[in-house]
């Protein structure tokens, strides 16, 4: 498979995981296998001695980005680096997390002060410089950010608000840890990865319909106000165009997102693509004049494919294993708004809807919804669906459709967004634009789950941290289609045509 590979800037703390983790590698795809066999022997051999420091499944940091809304044009470049090294120091974390089971299971103490202590410190230092480049931009860094430098064990049966929302009974670290005769640790679902486990799927016949309880992703057409559709075919990345780079979130940053993305319409978006890049590069979608990129975090079935990405930070390296599945369909429409017309989307606007880490910062920006074909009136945000035989499984993100009428972005990559009110309108200073719905449908065999074990699951790429949990799915979006094209996506909305 092809990838994008323009690199220029790593992280420090980013080098030390892949040397750490490459050590790691192993056949068949379980790239994490030694840190999980570690555990199970652990597991086996100290069963008696289990302390609640062993129990820790991960790794639970305040998200700092979420918490910036004043900083500074000039500075925006430089705080998106520095988060983007925040993470790295995450994920460094969770690694030696993962490798140390013997340690904590002997030492109580040990975690918090070898792993979550010096990364408080090291994350202090970070906001100190966040703050500094702020101030020195003209802006007013908030002086409680340093209230966000400590971080915390998340024990596996402790669950985060909005955990088991949609199908109850979930524990968070999502498995019957050391109550199976096995003793298996949360680092190990039986497949040598860490996440998804037994508790991250349902039947879909269990799910009750029309149950997804979630303000987020409403959809923002209705019986009034504009009720046209535009929707634009960009394929199912037929080119093979993978990374695991952010180009919202972490511009400049090689691996900032630390999954694997796929991508379909513009051609140019790795990390180091300018607006200027993308308006002037290819794009897959079948109308020339749409050159927006659309990107997701890829699914992987983890039946011990090593792909193309098997050593490689963002893949398998950093947990995320297993053969990569395309979309059978990619269906990308834009519809309009309950209560009134739609204004056109200025170029360049830049939309994340979703949450990489709804697993640890629980779910006010969470927008996951799983389903299967036949079964879309029954929707799951924090459960993968096990599809019945001829049912495929079906991701939908409904995108934010307020815009504040004058960013393009904005520095936490949120607030010049907003999703619509209960009763279809925009929240004041807010105006509706098109809508993008994403619906992707895969075709992946149905896990099997018995005695507390999935086998051959399938899986969203995640932050390492976040465990494959699906309510961490999200979907991006960069505007990138010519002023005339725009136009008739709008006129075609407003006038209530069904376009394409």
């Amino acid at each position: 498979m092809g990838r994008n590979t323009r690199k220029r800037r790593t992280p420090l703390a980013a080098k030390v995981v892949a040397g750490a983790a490459a050590l790691a590698v192993g056949g068949g795809g379980l790239v994490w296998a030694n840190f999980n066999a570690s555990a199970h022997e652990e597991n086996r051999a100290h069963n008696r001695t289990r302390s609640a420091a062993a129990q820790i499944a991960t790794i639970d940091c305040p998200d700092v980005g979420q918490q910036l809304s004043d900083v500074p044009d000039r500075a925006r470049g430089e705080v998106d680096g520095e988060l983007a090294t925040m993470d790295s120091q995450i994920t460094n974390a969770y690694q030696r997390l993962a490798t140390t089971r013997r340690a904590q299971a002997g030492d109580a103490r040990f975690v918090e002060n070898t792993i979550l202590g010096p990364l408080g410190d090291r994350r202090k230092a970070i906001i100190d410089r966040i703050q500094l480049e702020i101030n020195r931009a003209g802006g007013k860094a908030d002086d409680n950010l340093d209230d966000l430098a400590e971080c915390q064990g998340r024990p596996a049966e402790q669950p985060q608000d909005g955990d088991g929302q949609d199908g109850g009974g979930q524990d968070g670290g999502g498995q019957n840890d050391g109550q199976d005769g096995d003793g298996q640790g949360q680092d190990d679902n039986g497949n040598g990865a860490a996440g998804p486990v037994a508790d991250d799927f349902i039947d879909i016949n269990d799910v009750q319909p029309n149950s997804r309880n979630s303000q987020n992703g409403l959809a923002a057409n209705g019986d009034g106000g504009s009720t046209g559709t535009f929707t634009t075919d960009c394929g199912v990345n037929e080119n093979n165009l993978f990374n695991s780079d952010n180009l919202i979130a972490a511009p400049g940053v090689d691996n900032g997102a630390h999954h694997v993305h796929d991508y379909v319409g513009n051609q140019d978006n790795d990390a180091f693509s300018s607006d200027q890049d993308l308006a002037n590069a290819d794009t897959s979608c079948q109308n020339q004049g749409d050159k927006s990129t659309y990107y997701w975090p890829v699914l992987r079935l983890q039946d011990g494919t090593e792909e193309f990405d098997a050593n490689d930070l963002g893949g398998g390296a950093e947990g995320n294993i297993g053969r990569i599945l395309k979309p059978a369909q990619a269906e990308l429409k834009f519809v309009g708004n309950q209560q009134s017309d739609v204004v056109a989307m200025p170029k360049f606007l830049r939309i994340i809807t979703g949450d990489a880490k709804s697993f640890t910062n629980g779910d006010a920006n969470a927008n996951s919804s799983w389903s299967c074909t036949g079964f879309e009136d029954r929707q799951v945000t924090d459960k993968y669906p096990l599809c019945p035989d001829g049912s495929q499984v079906v991701r939908t993100a409904n995108f934010q459709s307020c815009w504040d009428g004058q960013n393009t972005d904005s520095a936490n990559h949120r607030d010049h967004m907003a999703f619509v009110q209960q009763d279809g309108s925009c929240p004041n200073g807010f105006q509706a634009i098109p809508q993008l719905q994403v619906r992707l449908v895969y075709d992946i065999p149905t896990p099997t789950v018995e005695n507390g074990q999935v086998q051959n699951p399938y899986a969203v790429d995640s932050f390492p941290e976040q465990l494959h949990k699906p309510i961490t799915d999200h979907n991006d979006f960069i505007n990138v289609m010519d002023e005339d094209l725009m136009n008739e996506v709008v006129d075609c909305i407003n006038s209530g045509e069904d376009c394409q």
